[in-house]
């Protein structure tokens, strides 16, 4: 019986193949920059919806000629089922082979395995959309940028200074003009030239608990937004939001939590192109049963579409969810539901004209990575029936464009 069940998926899997020939969600290579038009994107002049994952894993896979096959692979492998967009870093910042060693010091080879990336994205017809710090302390983020300050007689006395100090905000404006203007080493392209990254990205997931008005972090972003564009205007721009309410707002956030964000009025600012919104019920919720993180999370999609669809005017991607094997009562099964439901929210907002136009699950791992998984990994090639779901939101979507 269990063999009957997987050569059923495969049968699938591989029908969802055929019907991809000559019909998929992914540009060609070579087309042009990625824009906006009023809630939607469009690539030249024609509607684009977007299916993804995230792999922040990248850089570092390809910075080595022994493990960059995995980039290869995951690409390819990602290119059966129809995704056309893929998120990952552009930053690691101080620690263990970092990109950034220290202020505008940076490591050749890690460079070279993000030219790689970008370079293996266009060559299967990706889009990317590339981080350029983490809020957290994975990979450096702001808490390694307020310590390179201390490190230089610099008084600060909180991480979240990250957002109002002019000495560390420096550092990073520093970093966003060395990556943005950075050649490819493979393609001979400018990265703020190139079409094949989609979106950049300010910050993954800020936040400031020491300023709950959100108005350290909106400063920020008005900020950093400027900077962008003054370098690259071919590309998008978006925060890195979770999506977390401000203070007006904060009964939709799970416990009424404030993180010091304000989706509404951060993602009004001049230069923010499209919204996001990251979505982790069970790690928000912890002490709620799954019928509550559910709704929570039905709740949590829908109102963040109905407010850039009548609000911010925007598009909206779903920039991370997923579906932790850690989860009471997990299943595969259970994380197929879990995909379809939101790849659901977001197929019948994109048909109706709506603002929420994709989504991109956390993460995709190639085999034989093991130590990189946090219980949220999706491996393709061993989730025969994921994939079927995830082909599927693909082939939907491509009917669309």
């Amino acid at each position: 019986m269990i063999m009957l069940r997987k050569n059923s998926v495969h049968i699938l899997i591989f029908l969802f193949l055929v019907l991809f020939h000559g019909t998929r969600t992914c540009r060609a290579a070579g087309h042009g920059f990625a824009r906006t038009s009023g809630n939607h994107f469009i690539v030249d002049g024609h509607p684009i919806y977007l299916n993804g994952f995230n792999a922040y894993w990248m850089m570092f896979m390809a910075s080595s000629p022994h493990t960059k096959v995995k980039v290869t692979n995951t690409f390819q492998i990602a290119s059966r089922y129809g995704m056309n967009i893929a998120r990952t870093w552009a930053f690691s910042d101080g620690r263990a082979n970092p990109l950034q060693s220290s202020p505008g010091v940076y490591n050749e080879n890690m460079f070279k395995g993000l030219d790689f990336v970008i370079s293996e994205a266009k060559k299967h017809g990706f889009y990317l959309i590339l981080g350029l710090v983490n809020n957290w302390d994975d990979f450096g983020g702001r808490k390694q940028y307020v310590q390179w300050a201390r490190e230089r007689h610099h008084s600060l006395s909180s991480d979240d200074q990250f957002y109002t100090d002019p000495v560390v905000k420096g550092y990073y404006k520093n970093h966003v003009k060395t990556v943005l203007t950075r050649r490819n080493s493979i393609t001979g392209v400018a990265y703020k030239d190139d079409p094949t990254i989609f979106a950049w990205e300010l910050i993954n997931e800020p936040s400031c608990k020491s300023d709950p008005s959100g108005k350290s972090v909106q400063g920020w972003i008005a900020e950093m937004a400027a900077h962008v564009k003054s370098i690259d205007r071919n590309h998008l721009l978006e925060i890195g939001h979770h999506g977390f309410y401000g203070e007006s707002m904060k009964e939709k956030n799970p416990n009424n939590q404030l993180l010091g964000t304000d989706f509404i009025a951060d993602n009004q600012i001049h230069g923010i192109d499209f919204a996001t919104i990251h979505l982790y019920e069970d790690q928000w919720l912890p002490a709620s049963t799954p019928k509550a993180q559910f709704a929570f999370a039905n709740l949590w999609v829908k109102s963040h579409i109905k407010d850039c669809n009548s609000v911010l005017k925007k598009p909206l991607l779903v920039g991370e969810f997923g579906k932790s094997s850690k989860s009471p009562g997990y299943n595969v099964s259970a994380r197929d539901r879990y995909f379809s439901w939101m790849y659901d929210n977001v197929y019948r907002s994109a048909k109706a004209g709506g603002s929420g136009v994709g989504a991109m699950f956390w993460q995709l791992m190639a085999q034989g990575m093991e130590t990189f998984g946090d219980s949220y990994e999706v491996v393709l090639a061993e989730s025969p029936s994921t994939a079927s779901v995830i082909a599927l939101q693909s082939k939907r979507l491509s009917t669309l464009s």
